[in-house]
């Protein structure tokens, strides 16, 4: 018999999702009412869920991911072999109104490109690709771009960070913008920050053909940084290639080494032999001390401040104002939340909450 349904709360009302970063039980464990189960978080917000009752806990959803709020994390059984539906919400696939099976991601992405699902037909699973596939015999590249001495650089989001990121490369002078591209269709002809809106990633082989070989990613991935990668591996899979982008009033030490597409924001400071690998983030005021090594698509976010000789893995996420001592080693796939004090090694994958000392286990 389920007792209860473990939810996904909704943190912001302007944020539909958000992301499964801890998981503090084994499935079918039993818990006590009050027991600490899930973290969950989204760009603005985290929160710890806990059991409203004792029982036997049944996972249905994993570290990693990204869910809808209203979704099932997990049920409250009063045996530990009671059956269990184990499907974790609806995301998989909904039908529309006119019968078609589709998957949520997909509508979601129809409706932001604003393809007519109506002229889809109910031949199985429609999916991302198949929308795809669809807005692009749709939408052509009308844009021309002015003459330019300066090669063209392709921006990646009209979003926070790639106001940020399109400011730092106005500054250098050293790129003329072609445009933006960006994955809400309803942002086509728009601008931002003078920047106009090309439409959406169906537009990259076009761009590629107009002679714009060069892009900067500005989809910050601050709550599941997948997103972020997924857009690299997009643009390097459609020919792209991306220049490292410093921000004149970044310091960067000439013994430094800086990788492509690696991003240095204003007032971040990087030390003496100092190691950033392939596209990774230093944001603002950050500092990266004398023989730190930052690893490949890893965020280090505004404030943070590492010590040297601080080894940190790749794609994980060090939070505003995180401070380190020396000589710690940081895994891949972290996540420590703003403002946490980090004196010894953490491992791989292991999620540091916000405001905590880490020394080792969890407080």
């Amino acid at each position: 018999m389920i007792k209860s349904e473990i939810l996904v709360p909704l943190l912001n009302a302007n944020e539909p999702e958000a992301r499964l970063v801890n998981v503090h039980i084994k499935d079918r464990q039993a818990i006590k009412k009050g027991a600490l189960l899930f973290t969950i978080e989204t760009t603005k917000a985290a929160t710890e869920i806990t059991s409203p009752e004792a029982g036997f806990i049944r996972l249905l959803a994993r570290e990693g991911d990204t869910l809808s709020v209203g979704d099932r994390l997990a049920v409250i059984t009063g045996k530990i072999d009671d059956p269990v539906n184990d499907q974790v919400g609806q995301r998989a696939s909904s039908p529309a109104k006119d019968g078609l099976r589709i998957t949520r991601p997909a509508k979601a992405l129809a409706e932001s490109l604003g393809v007519d699902l109506a002229t889809l037909k109910n031949e199985g699973l429609i999916t991302v690709d198949d929308i795809r596939q669809l807005a692009g015999r749709e939408e052509k590249l009308t844009a021309s771009f002015a003459v330019s001495k300066k090669p063209y650089l392709l921006i990646y989001g009209a979003g926070g960070h790639a106001k940020s990121l399109m400011e730092l490369v106005l500054q250098n002078n050293t790129y003329t913008i072609a445009g933006i591209v960006d994955d809400d269709g309803r942002l086509k002809g728009k601008l931002v920050l003078g920047i106009p809106v090309l439409g959406t990633r169906v537009l990259l082989p076009s761009l590629i053909e107009r002679g714009v070989l060069m892009a900067a990613n500005g989809v910050g991935g601050i709550i599941d940084i997948a997103l972020r990668v997924g857009i690299f591996q997009l643009l390097e899979s459609s020919g792209f290639s991306f220049p490292s982008q410093i921000h004149p009033r970044a310091c960067v030490e000439p013994s430094a080494s800086v990788g492509e597409g690696v991003q240095v924001f204003a007032n971040a400071y990087i030390g003496a032999e100092a190691v950033l690998r392939e596209r990774c983030m230093v944001n603002t005021n950050a500092v990266v001390s004398h023989d730190c090594e930052i690893g490949e698509y890893t965020h280090i976010a505004p404030g943070a401040l590492l010590a040297g000789h601080v080894r940190v893995g790749e794609r994980t996420l060090v939070g505003m104002g995180v401070t380190t001592t020396i000589g710690i080693k940081i895994g891949s796939g972290v996540r420590i939340g703003n403002g946490a004090i980090v004196l010894t090694d953490v491992p791989d994958k292991m999620v540091i909450q916000a405001g905590r000392y880490w020394v080792g286990k969890a407080e």
